[in-house]
């Protein structure tokens, strides 16, 4: 494996970061637009009124786009990483970065099976949700910090 990644002059590949920067944004903008429309299919369910046309939808379009985004950021961590150090496992993002795709993942196939004859679906879905948003919230405070430790001093002049 270590001949198809050489070690990268990060600094040069400042790109590669740029593209993690937005993917995470894109991640945390997706979440806030699945939220709002789970609360809406919520509201639609609890008040037995007809959904909006599209709304299911919606929600399935922003999950597989969360899940995709997640997917980008662990390659692109793990490229970047391997390609700095050679080797992976050099601070907690790692492991942050791990549980945030589980849960994502576990998040997508939960929401798959929801159905009223599945009551257990709907719950677990929720529940990971909850814990991927903690989970988010640890992989960017974490990611935050391995960062900085490619970027040269003053990369922004």
């Amino acid at each position: 494996m270590s001949f198809l990644i050489a070690k990268i002059n990060l600094p040069s590949f400042l790109w590669l970061w740029r593209i993690a920067a937005w993917s995470m944004g894109g991640v945390l903008c997706c979440y806030l637009l699945l939220t709002i429309s789970g609360l809406g299919l919520s509201y639609t369910r609890l008040q037995k009124i007809k959904r909006p046309n599209g709304l299911r939808f919606t929600h399935l379009i922003f999950g597989t786009g969360l899940v995709g985004l997640i997917f980008l950021l662990l390659i692109i961590g793990l490229m970047g990483t391997y390609g700095y150090y050679g080797s992976l496992g050099h601070s907690w993002h790692l492991l942050a970065g791990l549980i945030v795709v589980a849960l994502g993942v576990g998040s997508a196939i939960s929401a798959l099976q929801i159905h009223p004859q599945r009551a257990w679906a709907r719950p677990l879905h929720l529940s990971l949700n909850g814990l991927l948003l903690m989970a988010l919230g640890i992989v960017a405070w974490t990611g935050w910090a391995v960062v900085q430790k490619y970027l040269p001093e003053r990369w922004w002049l």
